[in-house]
């Protein structure tokens, strides 16, 4: 008999305003503060990206105590940091700031994008950082699509980019500071497949596109119920696309520590935050400009 995790949550994915852009946010959401240790996740686009439409220009800013994180799935875009850091993202590309102490950094499509137009979308999770990594010094990794170990269903109908952590031989190239699991699928229509994520983990899966059916038992449809998160039992969880879909795959060791936030900043304490709006202040997380 197969060890299924137990469904927790079901939610939509409602829309929310930042600044100039519309995106969907299904963490946090009403009922869901977090899915421990993953403290928000925004789903952008695809926004039709032109030199008369361009939303998603994010200027510099700063980030300390989380790693944030972009998957993009369609188009590409830019990323600048205070570490000196310049690299272009393109779709099925991943970047993992590791903020740690500080960091400033800055994303937006690129120029040549812009000038041709197309798509852009993706996905930006934050992940929290237990009190005794918060201020390790910030880092920054890059992976290609093509960098990307993948698993394959037995039918090949389903793809799996293991982005972070392990699922069966294959083990994702990001070096993390928790144990966790980022894994994004595209599957085929009639694509299933099991997935082994430990107990101890909190879990969830997110629907960008399509329609799956979870462990025989919830429906997801892009549109209307987008996530399901799961309770700390069993071992396994299953899907079965019942129409072509795109989906992201969550899991990790929750950190269990009260987190105080302000903004960019993901602290323990509200001396922490303080702390650090002043050295941003003062120029101790870099510069960007």
């Amino acid at each position: 008999m197969k060890n299924l995790k137990k469904i927790q949550h079901k939610v939509t994915s409602p829309l929310v305003n930042m600044g100039p852009i519309k995106l969907r946010q299904p963490i946090p959401t009403e009922g869901i503060e977090n899915v421990d240790p993953f403290l928000l996740l925004h789903h952008y686009g695809p926004y039709a990206i032109s030199e008369f439409n361009n939303p998603f220009d994010l200027g510099p800013h700063p980030h300390r105590g989380f790693e944030p994180i972009s998957l993009l799935y369609k188009g590409e875009q830019l990323h600048r940091d205070s570490l000196g850091n310049e690299m272009v993202v393109k779709a099925g590309g991943v970047q993992w700031t590791t903020a740690g102490r500080g960091i400033i950094h800055a994303e937006a499509p690129t120029k040549e994008f812009v000038k041709k137009g197309g798509d852009l979308e993706g996905i930006q999770l934050w992940l929290n950082l237990p009190a005794k990594d918060k201020m390790i010094p910030p880092n920054y990794q890059h992976l290609e699509e093509n960098q990307i170990p993948k698993l394959f269903s037995e039918d090949k109908k389903v793809q799996v980019n293991i982005v972070a952590g392990k699922q069966k031989l294959q083990v994702g190239l990001i070096k993390t500071q928790t144990k966790v699991n980022v894994f994004t699928a595209k599957a085929a229509e009639g694509g299933t497949l099991s997935l082994e994520i430990p107990e101890t983990h909190q879990s969830l899966i997110y629907l960008l596109d399509g329609e799956i059916l979870v462990n025989n038992s919830e429906v997801l449809k892009k549109g209307e119920n987008q996530m399901v998160t799961f309770h700390q039992d069993g071992n396994l969880i299953e899907f079965t696309a019942t129409k072509e879909s795109t989906l992201l795959i969550l899991s990790g060791e929750p950190i269990q520590e009260k987190i105080t936030q302000y903004g960019p900043y993901v602290m323990n304490t509200q001396t922490e935050i303080l702390e650090a709006m002043r050295d941003y202040n003062q120029g101790k997380m870099g510069y960007l400009y």
